[in-house]
C-alpha cells in the first residue's frame, strides 16, 4: 500500500510518515507544490494525504490534476482550514475524506483503513458476516434474509464499523464520522444513542452480537 503524504509542516510529514510506517504502509513525501506535481505526475498511489496550504501553490489545484489523470487512489484532505465552504469544495473536486487540523494519528489512520477497504470493495454489492449481510450498493442490511430496517445514521455506523472489522475505533472518529467531520460537536454522547438503538435492532433480528463496547477507548465490530 502506497501512500503520499503532502505537507510542508516538517514535524507533522515526519509524524506522519513515522506512523503509518510503523502501520506498514509505504510512503513518499512532498513538502511543496511542485515536489508534490512531479510526483503525482510520475507515480500513482493508493491514497495521498494532501494538506490544502502550500508552498509555491494550492493543495486544491493539486486535487484537480490528480482527478483529471483518473488515479483511482483516495485523497484525504488535512487542513486548518476548517470553514464549511472549504469542505465543499475539496468533496466537489474528488476528495474522499477532510480531516481538520489538530488530530490524532490514529484517527487518520483509522480514515485510511476505511478509505482502502471502500476501494477493494468496488464492483462489489454487498458482503457478509456469517448470516448478516450489509448491501452497501442498495443501503440495505438482513439477517437470514430477514431486513433490517436501519436509519442512515445506523446504516452508516454499520458500514464504518464493519469496514474496520477486528479494529477499536474511537468514539471522536466515529462521531466526526457520522456528522460529517463537524468540529463545533460539544461532545459524541450522540454515538451512545446510535451505538444502543443499532445493537437493539440486530439483535431483534437475530443477529450475532458483532458490536463490541471497548471501554474507555469506543468500539469494534468483531468477527
Amino acid at each position: 500500500m502506497k501512500i503520499l503524504v503532502v505537507e510542508d509542516e516538517r514535524e507533522l510529514m515526519e509524524s506522519i510518515t513515522q506512523y503509518l510506517e510503523e502501520e506498514k504502509y509505504l510512503c513518499e513525501t512532498a513538502s511543496d507544490f511542485d515536489s508534490a506535481s512531479e510526483k503525482i505526475s510520475s507515480h500513482r498511489y493508493d491514497c495521498v494525504v494532501l494538506d490544502l496550504t502550500l508552498p509555491k501553490g494550492d493543495g486544491l489545484t493539486l486535487l484537480q490534476d490528480l482527478k483529471k489523470k483518473n488515479n483511482n487512489g483516495g485523497v484525504i484532505i488535512i487542513s486548518a482550514k476548517n470553514s464549511l465552504e472549504n469542505k465543499v469544495e475539496g468533496f466537489e473536486l474528488g476528495a474522499d475524506d477532510y480531516l481538520s487540523k489538530p488530530f490524532h494519528l490514529a484517527e487518520l489512520g483509522v480514515r485510511i483503513k476505511a478509505l482502502m477497504r471502500r476501494n477493494k470493495l468496488e464492483g462489489m454489492d454487498s458482503f457478509s458476516f456469517g448470516s448478516l449481510i450489509i448491501d452497501f450498493s442498495g443501503k440495505t442490511v438482513s439477517n437470514w434474509h430477514h431486513k433490517i430496517d436501519l436509519t442512515k445514521s445506523e446504516f452508516d455506523l454499520l458500514f464504518f464499523l464493519a469496514s474496520n472489522k477486528n479494529k477499536v475505533i474511537p468514539k471522536n472518529a466515529i462521531g466526526k464520522h457520522l456528522s460529517n467531520n463537524d468540529d463545533r460537536l460539544d461532545n459524541y454522547d450522540f454515538v451512545y444513542s446510535h451505538v444502543k438503538n443499532l445493537k437493539k435492532k440486530m439483535t431483534e433480528a437475530g443477529c450475532a452480537d458483532h458490536i463490541k463496547t471497548i471501554h474507555g477507548l469506543g468500539y469494534k465490530f468483531e468477527v
